[in-house]
């Protein structure tokens, strides 16, 4: 069979799924087509407008290490949607990881401005820390149980040496502030607790040079413009997939079937399964028949899918200063660092430890974006907006001392309820390995089956060895799936005639 002959069937239009068309397309696939759930593109890229001028990304809103590297930037840069800084050489250069230099304003619960040179020093402390787990990478065995508690004795340990000079009520207040960074921690990795991390899976994401920037107009412009390469009928919107029928059999030109929920079945050669690994740990037991291998099985299990929530705030004024970049809050009864909160449904608030300035500013418009990540997340999502509104007001007034602010409005995400994605990322979770994302990205039915090759392939961000959790990573496992299918075609079409 050729290639222009091959009947392909992606499920899920994220931008996983929509590399892998583009590419296919672009090899002379003829037959391709998306099955995507929902009414709309971009999957976990989603841009909304606050108050109907302000840009706000209800999902993806950095492109991480923007350089030749990634290839999100270099379409961006093609498309003409970044800001003139966002291409400077210099920004391309620059080797930050996930901690770009930023402007910050530190504020307790007492209602206290804090000298953010005195707190910056616990900042400086914790992110030192975070780089020195790569000392573990790839080691079976480690002396730490997690991140976590690596991170928590190692800051004790230090800070008995670095801050012994102190008063005690600024050594006590500066450990606060690390209980502070590790909330923000688990915002970067959508974990509940950086004690669900694997200490030597944590070093497996490797991070592109470049300093993070974002998409002035929204993050779907890019989807939008790729949306547009593609013919209109490719995709299939609000067609959720039921099943996916493989078969290990030696028989049959169209080896796999796709059973959508509205009881329509489609033959393929392939299927290319981009779903979020949140749904697939839900949904795996129905999604596929017969059941995914035990290796496969064992590695969605191993891998861990969190929540990371956003909540955009407006005020008709700012209260913080005109070049700050981000805003932090310490709680003063945080010394023993944590980043859990004791009751959830009281305290769930605690959680968020951050809030970064949405810049420009829009006429009238000011708007910060507060963090919040793990179970105390995903119950923010079941309360009212009202509550949400008024819980977020209480904290800004108990950390500014300010009893008169009141924000205009807010918009949330939800992405743990959202039912095709149930949660935001991926993660090392404890006893993750490299061979775990190996594992993931594997092609069913596996190597040495006799029945037909690469019935079922897989992509998305937790099926990339070392940038999950990114929006490059799941491109670029779009374009790798893509590949497979493009090099079977290449060998086949080489091999002599058999039928002479």
């Amino acid at each position: 069979m050729a290639a222009s002959e091959a009947e392909v069937v992606i499920i899920g239009c994220g931008i996983s799924g929509i590399a892998a068309a583009h590419k296919l397309l672009k090899a002379g696939f003829e037959n391709v087509r998306i099955l995507e759930a929902t009414a709309r593109s971009g999957g976990r890229i989603k841009t909304d407008k606050l108050a109907g001028n302000c840009i706000t990304e209800i999902g993806a809103s950095y492109i991480h290490g923007p350089s030749e590297e990634n290839p999100v930037f270099c379409l961006a840069r093609g498309y003409g949607l970044l800001d003139p800084e966002a291409l400077k050489p210099e920004n391309q250069a620059m080797d930050v990881g996930e901690s770009p230099p930023m402007v910050s304003s530190w504020f307790s619960s007492s209602g206290q401005r804090l000298k953010d040179k005195q707190m910056d020093s616990a900042l400086e402390m914790f992110e030192k820390i975070v780089d020195d787990t790569e000392q573990y990478e790839n080691r079976r065995e480690t002396p730490w149980a997690s991140v976590g508690h690596f991170i928590r004795e190692t800051a004790r340990q230090r800070a008995a040496k670095r801050w012994k000079g102190k008063d005690e009520a600024t050594r006590k207040l500066l450990m606060c502030a690390v209980s502070t960074m590790l909330k923000v921690e688990c915002c970067s990795s959508a974990t509940h607790s950086m004690d669900e991390l694997d200490l030597a899976g944590f070093s497996m994401y490797e991070d592109l040079k470049g300093l993070d920037c974002t998409f002035p107009n929204g993050f779907e412009g890019l989807i939008k413009n790729l949306m547009s390469e593609l013919p209109s009928d490719l995709v299939t919107y609000n067609r959720p997939v039921r099943c996916v029928h493989w078969n290990n059999s030696e028989s049959g030109v169209n080896t796999v079937t796709v059973e959508c929920d509205d009881g329509e079945r489609i033959a393929a050669d392939h299927v290319i399964v981009t779903v979020p690994l949140g749904y697939l740990k839900k949904h795996h037991s129905t999604l596929f028949s017969p059941p995914l291998p035990a290796h496969k099985l064992h590695s969605i299990q191993k891998l861990g899918f969190g929540t990371c929530n956003k909540i955009y705030v407006e005020f008709e004024t700012p209260w913080w200063d005109a070049d700050c970049d981000v805003i932090y809050l310490v709680w003063e009864d945080e010394e023993d660092i944590s980043d859990q909160v004791s009751d959830i449904s009281k305290y769930w608030i605690k959680k968020m430890a951050s809030f970064t300035v949405l810049k420009p500013a829009q006429k009238n418009s000011h708007v910060l974006c507060g963090w919040i990540a793990g179970h105390e997340s995903e119950y923010m999502e079941t309360l009212p907006e009202e509550e949400v509104r008024q819980a977020i007001t209480q904290l800004v007034r108990t950390f500014t001392g300010k009893p008169t602010i009141t924000p205009k409005r807010i918009l949330r995400s939800q992405w743990f309820h959202d039912p095709w994605t149930c949660g935001s990322y991926s993660h090392p979770a404890i006893g993750c390995s490299a061979q775990d994302l190996k594992n993931m990205m594997g092609p069913l039915p596996t190597k040495g089956s006799k029945s037909q090759p690469l019935q079922v392939l897989f992509a998305g961000e937790a099926t990339h060895p070392c940038y999950y959790s990114s929006v490059h990573g799941a491109l670029l496992t779009g374009w790798r799936e893509a590949d497979r299918l493009i090099s079977h075609y290449i060998s086949m079409s080489r091999q002599p005639d058999q039928t002479n």
